[in-house]
């Protein structure tokens, strides 16, 4: 524990760096408020930092899911703390075929599920039409009456922002991609990421 709690306190910052809600992970540790409502896109961060994983340059998708189930408590608390494990290879049938869903958790603040589709390449247009039909049928058959439309995280090697825009957008269900990173950048990239942090927070008073 003691190991553990090193990481996360010398990692931090490089997290906070390559978080996409910066102002976010710098006052985490701030108590909520009841009324502050939160959104998927708050929640999700892009990229993930899953350099714990420890994996070689070439690994499958089923490789990638091994070492996160693996290093599970890494990784719920790379994804944030208000994340819980539901399940994984979650089976689903459609017609006369099945599917089967790599990972499913549970958001507390959003109250619903977070269906996420793990992809060792690039986003594609398929990948985004696949988890639409993962969450309509989360949200038929897994959904609890007290819970929201469960969110899709497709968590993928690489993504172009042209694709991820005409592919995600105006979707009936919330579906985000977000890029992984085995890795964590050089220690130059992340100085300057968190002098230009600071400079937003700043501006913003």
């Amino acid at each position: 524990m003691r190991q553990l709690d090193r990481q996360i306190e010398s990692q931090f910052y490089e997290r906070t760096a390559l978080s996409k809600n910066k102002a976010a992970m710098l006052t985490r540790g701030a108590k909520p408020k009841p009324q502050d409502a939160v959104t998927p896109e708050e929640q999700i961060k892009d990229p993930y930092v899953l350099e714990f994983l420890s994996l070689k340059d070439e690994y499958s998708e089923s490789d990638l899911e091994e070492a996160l189930i693996l290093h599970l408590e890494h990784f719920l608390l790379e994804l944030g703390g208000d994340f819980t494990f539901v399940g994984r290879q979650k089976r689903l049938r459609i017609d006369d075929e099945w599917y089967r869903v790599d990972l499913v958790f549970f958001h507390r603040r959003l109250r619903c599920l977070v269906v996420i589709d793990l992809k060792i390449g690039k986003l594609t247009h398929a990948d985004a039409g696949q988890m639409h039909m993962y969450l309509n049928y989360a949200r038929e058959r897994w959904t609890h009456p007290d819970e929201n439309p469960p969110v899709g995280l497709i968590l993928c090697a690489r993504k172009g922002s042209a694709m991820a825009k005409y592919a995600l957008e105006g979707l009936p269900n919330k579906v985000l991609a977000s890029e992984y990173r085995t890795v964590l950048p050089d220690e130059k990239l992340i100085a300057e990421e968190l002098k230009r942090t600071r400079k937003l927070l700043e501006e913003r008073g």
